[in-house]
């Protein structure tokens, strides 16, 4: 662990801290407040997490994801990724214990957008999800992105009815993130099967965030996007709500 944070600390750049603290909005008032940043690139992050996840025990990534620098979470991350990819079933099942162990560790969007599509989701995948509605009903903005963010895992298997129930509960969230991720994870299905989007959209497109609905619609055709934005919309074709497993 002690080569890892030397590693980080000779890549710092005390310019690129700057722009980066502005980037993950850590001054006084942000929703990164209170963070430390030593103004790594992502790439050089990823370089030292692939020279050395294969010799660093779990406990000492453990430590790493409760360090004050932002970088060395990061790069804990990047580490943990690599393992679970690598492991066995006891492997993963102790990575996701570290990841869930203290969420307040993965308080920013990138450290949420590193961990939970690669990590907690996969493992959910064909187990018992109710953390996510745990997470959901977080008072914590990184909590609830979590969750959010933890069913692309799902998208990606053709699952999309966990998606859309947490996109369903967290419609009149408060924070710009959540409407961000619900957007996202909308774009996504609607990716893979835009009439399971448009279902979803006619029940709900009036009443979403304008954010989130921009984020939804975002690779619609222009006609279609206008529509929805003003209000004109065309009913979608019928198509029945998928359960999980069913396409």
């Amino acid at each position: 662990m002690d080569e890892v944070r030397a590693e980080l600390a000779a890549a710092a750049d005390p310019q690129r801290a700057v722009g980066l603290a502005r980037y993950l909005q850590i001054a006084p008032g942000g929703y990164g407040e209170g963070d430390q940043v030593l103004g790594v690139p992502v790439p050089a992050q990823r370089a030292v997490a692939r020279r050395h996840w294969r010799t660093l025990e779990l406990d000492a990534v453990d430590d790493l994801l409760g360090s004050p620098w932002h970088e060395e979470r990061l790069t804990a991350i990047f580490v943990l990724v690599r393992k679970f990819d690598a492991g066995g079933t006891p492997d993963r099942r102790a990575i996701v214990e570290v990841l869930l162990a203290d969420t307040t560790r993965i308080n920013n969007w990138d450290l949420v957008d590193s961990s939970a599509p690669y990590l907690l989701g996969p493992w959910l995948l064909d187990r018992d999800s109710a953390v996510l509605d745990r997470l959901a009903a977080s008072s914590s903005v990184w909590d609830r992105r979590i969750a959010v963010m933890a069913t692309f895992a799902f998208i990606r298997a053709g699952r999309f009815e966990r998606t859309l129930e947490l996109a369903e509960r967290l419609l009149h969230d408060e924070h710009d993130l959540i409407h961000k991720a619900v957007g996202w994870m909308l774009r996504e299905i609607g990716n893979r099967d835009r009439a399971v989007e448009e279902a979803f959209l006619a029940r709900h497109h009036a009443a979403m965030p304008r954010t989130m609905l921009r984020y939804a619609i975002e690779k619609f055709p222009a006609d279609r996007r206008a529509a929805y934005l003003t209000g004109a919309v065309p009913a979608p074709p019928a198509v029945a709500r998928p359960t999980d497993g069913v396409r």
